[in-house]
């Protein structure tokens, strides 16, 4: 059982990692390293909205198996 949560843990943050890195591809890199935008809000649509979703849902996701694993052990 704990095994399979030690890899749960493995696979989720790659997944996460990957998906904050895809949301960090679709910025610019001015603005992803601390620059000005034109503006300073944007609403997300579209995939940009799926991929943050995406990235927020893995994160919890991250964090339940986390605090099972250290529950259990």
């Amino acid at each position: 059982m704990n095994t399979a949560l030690q890899l749960a843990q493995l696979i989720l943050a790659v997944v996460v990692i990957a998906a904050v890195l895809v949301q960090l591809r679709n910025t610019g890199m001015g603005s992803a390293l601390g620059g000005s935008d034109s503006s300073f809000f944007h609403a997300r649509r579209g995939i940009d909205r799926l991929t943050f979703n995406f990235t927020i849902g893995a994160s919890f996701l991250f964090f339940f198996v986390s605090i099972l694993a250290a529950v259990l052990q």
